[in-house]
């Protein structure tokens, strides 16, 4: 059977890709070995799918540290407000939530997904699920696409778009490095970002603080002479393994890159509970507070500065009793407490493996692609667009964003191809 384009993966980027080549009036082909279609996007945003982020596009950039620069091209072509205005068109109503994050007002990511499936069936794009790619024949004029059935199908212009190696159970097990390979492409170094970090501290193995949230601390991952690397500021939450939520998940890949240039078993971590003051204000208002109620314990006058366990546990390191009074304190003791308060330091050693990961760092190497067209410039006809290629973000939309974007020109661009 002969196509014009065949659009391989149907996570975010593979979807928008194939109704991008319909509605530039390609025929078009779907491929997925799972059941179903949008398996990434029905469980995105914890099931209610972000689809995107309204930050201005150079705070879009930014929240893309894994070559986020390369989007300035598909973003002036088809940005987060055209995503907007893309669903919203056919008529998915979006709700603007905390730091420029977009969900559907149903609160739900089927909406989404639905809603995709249905403009593939209107644009009657054909689709096969369960069904595996073996590889891809390469051709001058035309690509044969080998099922695992052995079964072939051909088209003018291919596009591969079947993610990276995280989250596997949603199918993206990295089948695409392969036949990007074949057609002459690099793949730069694969590694997990947004993944929770690990820890051997004795008080994470001991379980001391598991399960344990702290809101709106800042985060920084030191080098091994103690110089910052970065800050994130946001949520953590202590595991049974180490630390996660938003701010461990966003500093996870500097944490990787720098065990590695570093060539250390450990580097330092930091919690900073009060991001706007200083070490000496927090002391001060220890002080304070202690002082006014002299006859109470300290933690009675101490509680509500941060969550209980958190104080206790801080309490012990700082050598502080918990019945203790503003009498029996010492200043160095205060002063411990506060030094925790600003940077209590947890050594980590790495992080949970790639498959755990949210998002793939590395890929297939942007300096082999045309950024305005998602073209291989080592192959003809052939196209990549969303987690398969060496771009990563932050969670919040960002993911979402380069995917819907780049998926959107890798379409139009292989329509375009294939029917001149």
């Amino acid at each position: 059977m002969m196509y014009d384009v065949i659009v391989i993966g149907g996570g975010p980027a593979g979807l928008m890709a194939s109704i991008s080549a319909s509605e530039n009036g390609a025929k078009t082909l779907l491929i997925d070995k799972g059941n179903k279609l949008g398996r990434k996007l029905a469980i995105s945003g914890g099931g209610r799918c972000n689809v995107t982020n309204r930050l201005p596009v150079d705070e879009i950039i930014k929240h893309i540290p894994g070559n986020g620069r390369f989007l300035y091209s598909a973003f002036s072509i088809f940005n987060n407000e055209d995503i907007i205005r893309y669903f919203e068109g056919l008529g998915v109503k979006l709700k603007e939530e905390d730091k420029g994050r977009m969900f559907p007002v149903s609160d739900s990511a089927k909406t989404v997904v639905n809603v995709l499936l249905k403009r593939l069936k209107e644009l009657n794009v054909d689709i096969q699920t369960n069904t595996p790619v073996e590889t891809i024949h390469y051709g001058e004029k035309h690509h044969t696409v080998v099922l695992k059935s052995k079964e072939t199908v051909e088209s003018k212009s291919v596009i591969i778009a079947v993610g990276g190696k995280s989250v596997p159970q949603t199918g993206s097990t990295g089948d695409g490095y392969a036949w990007a390979k074949k057609a002459g492409h690099t793949i730069t170094d694969l590694y997990p970002t947004e993944v929770p970090i690990t820890s051997n501290e004795p008080f994470i193995k001991e379980r001391t603080l598991q399960g344990l949230s702290l809101r709106d601390v800042a985060l920084t991952v030191l080098n091994p002479k103690g110089k910052a690397i970065k800050t994130h500021r946001w949520d953590m939450i202590f595991t049974h393994q180490g630390i996660s939520g938003p701010a461990a998940l966003r500093l996870s890949q500097y944490v990787v890159k720098a065990l590695k240039k570093f060539k250390a078993d450990s580097i330092p971590v930091t919690i900073d509970c009060f991001p706007d003051e200083q070490e000496e204000q927090v002391f001060q208002t220890l002080l304070k507070k202690a002082k006014e109620s002299p006859k109470k314990t300290v933690k009675h006058v101490w509680k509500g500065i941060v969550p209980e366990r958190y104080l206790f546990f801080l309490l012990k390191e700082a050598n502080i009793k918990e019945d203790e009074t503003y009498n029996h304190l010492t200043t160095k003791s205060v002063r411990a407490l506060a030094h925790y308060l600003k940077a209590f330091t947890v050594q980590v050693n790495g992080t949970l493996s790639i498959e755990k990961a949210f998002i793939t760092g590395g890929g297939v190497s942007l300096k082999e692609i045309v950024p305005n067209e998602m073209r291989s410039k080592k192959m003809n006809g052939l196209y990549f667009c969303g987690e398969i290629l060496d771009i990563h973000g932050y969670t919040g939309g960002f993911n979402i964003t380069a995917a819907f974007s780049t998926g959107h020109v890798a379409g139009k661009n292989a329509a375009e191809h294939a029917l001149t």
